[in-house]
């Protein structure tokens, strides 16, 4: 066999992660094939190839799927992994080596002066290995490869699907294509989809953190944004018009950490919202003021949906524009002895949409989209903030204006952590790991670190997604997330995988021991448990 003992894995992940896949480059582009390479070294999918399929996530990447197929079994469990890692800016110098892990581990024992005090410790201990995508998240494809070889090798009476996408890192794209392929093979094979078996790593709760962690859901994230149009003016005439600067500061502040969109379950709570990122439409200097300015505002989600979030946005951007027309009205009156009315409209990107079409009509409406498509060299989140900003420049009448829309990406929150399945591998694997290996796992209900469980096992009740769709520019254009095949994927989630430390830094690391000795062991049991499956839920319930 080729991926089981301590040392093949280690070996394995060393090869994984030599394979430089940072997001948007060649590299990310080329680890499909590879991964499939790997894949046909193992002779059922030499015999089987077309049960590797490759799907399109657009810019000549693919996620890629490998079914492991017992003939007249349904029940399947999904391991989901990303192969796409960040940027090493940060490693400097050290380029070279940051996709080398045993030569960077060593490079790093040559220089501990120079390294936190922390990271010091673990170098010396010999534990772990460095390198960009050995915690995040390369081990834990290594992990499910591993599996699929043993459920081959020994003829496990289950099914399993190895999805691995690029892209997670930035947009989904990959998890986002793989969510229709998942759909089409169960479809295809007759498949029931009884658990989608992520291994993210542990991720650390603060600094110096050591505890283990096993998640039963994944937090979500959703950027309500808006684009502030105001009145233009010379600086030396500034209450000649409003500038758009002025108007945002109302909203950001009010955006910034808002308890309103605070959520707290089972004791864990969601980061508080915060402004990501604020964009100046002129592009070039003059004394004219800016009469439009965006800004992108993060909100992560438990329970909320789009639907919901959109209403808490309007009402907090409601209340800061009439703050705002207030303070100016006051500022009219000292400097100009003005008592003229003053208004700021708040307006959803879909209100905005209709007033367009019924103003200029259908055709050109979306002839002013297409335009601004276009652009080059634009993301999708600035793309969005441009079709506001053109279509308020042909209904400039209705401002100084604030609109509200959303720009990606959107990844909704998912829990199962009151499903007996869940509850029952959980108490299996934290028992598995105290006993064998001394180590004491937690549950956390939410993992933290945003992940593409999050496009799985969307609430078949929930349609607040119809409000995310109508209010983001971009929609079915540069950006689309299949909610009706999520939908269709009804199974619950969970996430195991190994520990490491400083996931995105140039000391992110991998623990040997967890990754190579605890995980696999404890993921082998955990499949095992689901050959009874109907029994296991039967008895919880």
């Amino acid at each position: 066999m080729l991926w089981q003992t301590e040392q093949q894995l280690e070996d394995l992940l060393c090869e994984v992660v030599s394979w430089d896949s940072r997001t948007r480059t060649e590299g990310e582009i080329q680890f499909a094939e590879k991964i499939k390479g790997k894949l046909l070294e193992l002779e059922y999918f030499r015999e089987n190839p077309d049960l590797i399929q490759f799907h399109d996530a657009g810019n000549k990447r693919n996620a890629v799927t490998a079914l492991y197929k017992q003939e007249n079994v349904k029940k399947t469990i999904v391991l989901i992994s990303h192969f796409d890692t960040v940027h090493i800016t940060e490693f400097g110098a050290l380029g070279n080596l940051a996709f080398q892990p045993r030569e960077l581990t060593k490079k790093f024992r040559e220089m501990l002066d120079s390294l936190p005090e922390g990271v010091r410790s673990d170098v010396t201990s010999g534990d772990y290995l460095f390198g960009r995508g050995t915690m995040d998240m390369k081990m834990g494809i290594v992990l499910h490869l591993h599996l699929l070889e043993q459920a081959i090798h020994e003829n496990w009476p289950i099914n399993l699907l190895l999805v691995t996408v690029p892209d997670e890192e930035v947009n989904s794209s990959g998890m986002l294509a793989a969510v229709k392929g998942l759909v089409n093979i169960q479809e295809r094979y007759d498949l029931e989809y009884t658990l989608f078996l992520n291994s993210e790593p542990s991720f650390s709760m603060h600094s110096q953190d050591e505890q283990y962690y096993i998640y039963s859901g994944t937090i979500g994230k959703i950027m309500p944004s808006a684009l502030f149009y105001g009145r233009e003016t010379h600086a030396g005439e500034p209450l000649q018009g409003i500038n758009a600067h002025y108007m945002a500061s109302f909203l950001t502040k009010k955006m910034e950490y808002n308890q309103a969109f605070s959520e707290e379950i089972y004791g864990e709570r969601t980061p508080l919202p915060v402004c990501l990122k604020t964009y100046d439409l002129k592009v070039d200097y003059s004394t004219q003021t800016s009469n439009h300015v965006a800004a992108l505002y993060n909100v992560f989600l438990m329970k909320r949906n789009a639907k919901e979030t959109l209403a808490s946005f309007r009402e907090v951007a409601t209340e800061a524009m009439e703050e705002c027309a207030e303070e100016y009205k006051l500022i009219l009156a000292r400097e100009e002895n003005s008592e003229e009315h003053f208004n700021i409209g708040v307006w959803e990107y879909e209100e905005l949409l209709n007033y367009a079409r019924d103003k200029l009509g259908q055709e050109k409406t979306e002839a002013i989209i297409k335009e601004t498509f276009a652009l080059r060299g634009l993301d999708q989140r600035e793309i969005s903030m441009k079709i506001c900003d053109q279509m308020m420049t042909h209904c400039q009448e209705i401002a100084p204006a604030c609109i509200l829309f959303f720009a990606p990406p959107y990844y909704p929150a998912i829990n199962s952590s009151r499903d007996p399945i869940v509850q029952h591998k959980i108490a299996l694997a934290k028992q598995l790991l105290q006993d064998h290996f001394d180590v004491s796992a937690k549950q956390v209900h939410y993992f933290n670190g945003i992940c593409d469980l999050s496009y799985v096992n969307y609430d078949k009740q929930d349609h607040g997604w119809q409000a995310y769709k109508n209010n983001t520019p971009v929609w079915n254009h540069l950006y689309t997330i299949p909610f009706d095949e999520m939908q269709k994927l009804q199974a619950p989630v969970l996430n195991i995988g190994p520990f490491g430390k400083d996931a995105h830094k140039l000391t992110e690391r991998l623990h040997k021991q967890s990754a190579f000795v605890h995980m696999p062991f404890v993921l082998r049991k955990v499949v095992e448990s689901m050959f009874e499956v109907t029994t296991v839920s039967e008895c919880e319930k």
